[in-house]
């Protein structure tokens, strides 16, 4: 069976679902993160799990320029639409779609290209979760005004300097598992 790997039609409506699906599977990740602080702390992680997979085959489908943007504008509507678009929550997106574009450009779309774009967008969710380490004031004042009693305190606890790089590296793995099971489901890249 010869699939048709560049945008047209058909492959443009699987885009739409594809963006649908990554801003819901990011949403999921964020609300995860309000029904224990640990969840919020491990935001890359859960996203590494949930999301990567949905990139990996959006971008195998579609084989040219534009699928991480379509993905980030879905996330981008998103915050407008929920009054939650601000610089901390857009410009990772942007910076992600700009990335995960230019790799898989570079490597010409292949395998290794796709790979890693998908796992540079499983960070769609770090403007949220970045500021804990970034940002603890806020965050700290944000958990307090928004959270149940004793949440921000134990966001604080969970999430000394050492975590962070912990989060990232630990997400990263979790994202080429993801990956990877996600081709073998799908067939893909083969």
């Amino acid at each position: 069976m010869i699939m048709e790997n560049k945008w047209n039609m058909k492959n443009a409506l699987w885009m739409l679902l594809y963006a649908v699906l990554y801003v819901v599977l990011s949403f999921i990740v964020c609300v995860l993160g309000s029904i224990h602080p640990i969840f919020f702390v491990c935001y890359q992680i859960t996203a590494g799990l949930l999301v990567t997979g949905v990139a990996a085959k959006a971008f195998d489908k579609i084989r040219a320029f534009g699928v991480a943007c379509c993905l980030s504008l879905g996330m981008l509507i998103t915050f407008f639409a929920m009054q939650d678009a601000n610089l901390w929550h857009c410009l990772p997106v942007i910076v992600i779609a700009v990335l995960a574009e230019i790799i898989r450009l570079i490597s010409k779309y292949n395998a290794t290209g796709n790979m890693i774009a998908a796992i540079i967008m499983s960070f769609s969710t770090f403007g949220y979760y970045g500021q804990i380490w970034f940002n603890r004031d806020y965050t700290y004042k944000c958990a307090i005004e928004e959270m149940p009693v004793g949440y921000a305190d134990t966001l604080m606890n969970c999430s000394s300097a050492w975590t962070f790089p912990v989060v990232i590296i630990v997400g990263i793995f979790a994202a080429v598992i993801n990956y990877n099971i996600t081709k073998k489901l799908f067939k893909f890249d083969q």
